[in-house]
């Protein structure tokens, strides 16, 4: 599976201006509204019951909010950058800088669960983080995501 097939440069923020979970949250739902037509509120309350089940900030700066959508019809990966760092319950107390969202339809168990953990696989390298949390363009964050997904078939 191949996580830059699902994420395209228009799923990215480059610099997300939320102070908050629930914004930041909305402004990624946005950000995949935007470019596929789905209700962007949709989006956020399906990553917002997602929430209530228990954080999905894994700590590390890092959270994969992720649900399923009936109306869906293939699953989306978002990304999303915060230069200050939002707090967002992560499991380490820490403020989350990188967020990847991840929106798979409802009847796609197998996939959602792969892509689940090849992005948690990744985002465990430092170094990854590192890049992602220096680069500053949507290009070179795209590029870096590209890189790191190759290097994990």
């Amino acid at each position: 599976m191949q996580i830059i097939d699902l994420l395209k440069k228009e799923y990215i923020i480059r610099e997300l201006s939320s102070t908050n979970k629930a914004q930041v949250l909305s402004e990624l739902s946005t950000a995949v509204s935007a470019s596929t037509g789905i209700d962007a509120g949709k989006i956020a309350s399906i990553l917002e019951e997602r929430e209530k089940l228990g954080t999905t900030g894994i700590g590390d700066g890092v959270a994969i909010p992720h649900g399923k959508l009936e109306s869906i019809g293939e699953t989306i990966v978002c990304f999303g950058k915060s230069p200050a760092g939002i707090p967002f319950n992560a499991m380490d107390g820490k403020l989350v800088y990188l967020f990847f969202v991840l929106v798979a339809p409802e009847n796609v168990n197998g996939k959602h669960l792969k892509a689940l953990a090849k992005i948690s696989r990744m985002l465990k390298d430092e170094k990854f983080r590192a890049d992602l949390l220096e680069a500053d363009t949507v290009d070179s964050l795209y590029r870096i995501i590209k890189i790191k997904d190759g290097e994990l078939l």
